[in-house]
Formats: structure tokens, C-alpha cells, sequence
């Protein structure tokens, strides 16, 4: 199943602050993680968020979070966050 990635307002200002390298590997990584299994948790990579119903997935790219949520055919992307904002966004943002 192909999925439809989506991207919230708030991710996409997200992807606009990022470094040119780490913006490139933002855009690859939903395609290449998210497109046909989002929910395929793994060691590093994909993450189910515990104790939270919004955001439900974290994906792991190089030092950046990507925050999102999977509903029936599709993934939206509600933030990119550097990895020493991640829990200081999760505990402002997540539910």
C-alpha cells in the first residue's frame, strides 16, 4: 500500500530553518521510510511514541526528528525538529 505523505504548515517552516544538507536528507528519508510502511517500527529509525495519541511516530534522521502521524492512507508530517529541541517540542506540542 503507497501512502500519502502530507506535510502541516508547521513542518514545512520547520524544513525551511534546517542546514541545506540536513533539508535534502529530510526530503529523501519520508519517501525512502514512510511511503509504503510508516508504522514498521525499528531500532533506530522509526519510533511508536508511548503515551502519546498525537504525534503517534518519530523518525529518526541523522541529528533531526521527524514528528508524524499515520491515518488510514496517510502520513502527515507535523514537525522537523533538531534533535536537542525534540523533547522541549514534545512537551509543548504532544498529546
Amino acid at each position: 500500500m503507497r501512502f500519502e505523505i502530507l506535510l502541516a504548515p508547521e513542518a514545512v517552516e520547520d524544513l525551511r530553518k534546517l542546514k541545506a544538507k540536513e533539508r535534502l536528507a529530510v526530503k529523501e528519508a519520508p519517501e525512502a521510510h514512510l511511503r509504503h510502511e510508516p508504522t514498521k517500527t525499528s531500532r533506530s529509525r522509526i519510533k511508536r511514541l508511548r503515551g502519546m495519541a498525537r504525534p503517534q511516530y518519530r523518525l529518526r534522521v541523522e541529528d533531526v526528528r521527524v514528528f508524524y502521524d499515520v491515518s488510514g492512507s496517510a502520513v502527515e508530517v507535523l514537525a522537523i525538529v533538531p534533535k536537542p529541541e525534540a523533547e522541549s517540542w514534545l512537551a509543548q506540542f504532544g498529546r
